[in-house]
């Protein structure tokens, strides 16, 4: 794993002439926690969108492991090691936890509805190694109590944790986190930053991280990027970044913004 690598090579994403992305570089390595971080508007969602997928840069290119993946379809990307959160949770909200990890495991599915009729032994056993790696998830992130649980009646902070799981099930060689602890409280945010570390150190996956709070960006984050108007404006370790006074003038400064600070993202 040590040899992997995401690199972003000068996106150009625009939504009828409004200019979301301008030009925007960045990488991510093996092991490295990268937190981008930019006011409302600044185009962090945006980037997560069209690294996974979901939408189509008029230029620029996204490669993983030197690998162009910029045109392929999500699922595609995904089974290359690309897994990703969402702002508003993604669940199944009538599925149990279990259930809802299991999911997480399809891009990993060898046997088929098709191959399950005719060879029931071998997708058996596939099923037996799927649980196994999704039973380590749940002792991971400490949800034992609430694995039988359906989804949509848990308290808000255990679906996201939750939801952590399902993109943990796939395995991914970087994980895609989009504002993780929006909604939280001070302990959820508090275990929510654990898992993050934790999934970071003890399993080696590089990390994306999409935060509005600043704290916790500048004790998780290895290095940050900074977004202001869909371009990239400062890049550093959080010290540096902190500091620079082009990224003050941009949270603090003068222009008119819908919210002041480090809020949610278009």
């Amino acid at each position: 794993m040590g040899a992997f690598h995401l690199t972003i090579e000068g996106l150009h994403v625009s939504f009828g002439g409004v200019k979301a992305l301008t030009g925007v570089s960045v990488s991510a390595k093996a092991g490295e926690i990268l937190a981008i971080i930019g006011p409302n508007g600044a185009g962090k969602t945006t980037l997560i969108n069209t690294i996974s997928g979901v939408y189509r840069p008029e230029k620029g290119r996204v490669r993983l492991d030197g690998q162009d993946i910029t045109h392929l379809p999500p699922h595609r990307i995904a089974g290359l090691g690309v897994a990703r959160t969402f702002q508003n949770i993604a669940l199944f909200k009538g599925m149990t936890v279990l259930d809802n990890l299991l999911l997480g495991r399809h891009v990993h599915m060898r046997a088929g509805v098709f191959a399950s009729s005719l060879y029931w032994g071998l997708a058996q056993k596939e099923e037996v190694q799927h649980r196994k790696f999704v039973e380590e998830i749940i002792h991971f992130l400490e949800i034992e109590p609430i694995r039988r649980k359906i989804v949509g009646r848990l308290p808000f902070g255990l679906q996201k944790r939750v939801e952590l799981g399902r993109a943990l099930a796939l395995q991914p060689k970087i994980l895609l986190l989009d504002e993780p602890m929006a909604g939280m409280n001070l302990e959820e945010k508090e275990d929510m930053a654990r898992f993050i570390l934790d999934v970071n150190e003890e399993w080696g996956t590089a990390i994306l991280l999409v935060e509005h709070d600043m704290e916790v960006v500048m004790d998780l984050s290895h290095r940050v990027a900074v977004l202001d108007l869909g371009r990239k404006i400062a890049e550093g370790t959080p010290n540096e970044v902190r500091d620079d006074p082009v990224v003050i003038q941009a949270y603090l400064g003068s222009r008119p913004r819908a919210a002041r600070g480090f809020g949610g993202d278009a």
